[in-house]
């Protein structure tokens, strides 16, 4: 990770996950730490399974594959709303962003995350 990698990362406000193509994260930045309980160390090399409710998983990876396969998400323009879980099983009410990252060919590496909690507004 380059040094601005790290600074952006390192000084948002928003939680920033990164999932490559099997939907197992690759980066965990502070905010996610203080949003979801995990540390970096635990989350890193974890399923995204880690912060997703149990009864919204299977939309979920219906969802994932098919991005994976296909490269296209109907997703990215707007933020998206979602429920997910902490480390301690309470629920967090989260508002996010995708970007999905490609190889030279098009395929799909994995997909970025910057997620907001927004438990407040509800």
């Amino acid at each position: 990770m380059s040094l601005a990698d790290r600074i952006i990362t390192g000084s948002t406000l928003d939680a920033v996950v990164y999932a490559d193509h099997s939907g197992t994260i690759r980066l965990w930045n502070d905010a996610a730490v203080d949003m979801f309980g995990w540390s970096a160390e635990d989350a890193v090399g974890q399923s995204l399974e880690l912060i997703i409710p149990e009864k919204m998983r299977g939309a979920h990876w219906t969802g994932w594959d098919r991005v994976m396969e296909t490269g296209v998400t109907r997703y990215g323009r707007e933020p998206l709303t979602a429920p997910g879980v902490r480390k301690d099983g309470t629920r967090v009410s989260l508002e996010f962003s995708i970007v999905m990252l490609k190889d030279a060919e098009g395929r799909v590496e994995g997909v970025a995350a910057v997620l907001r909690d927004v438990t407040a507004r509800w």
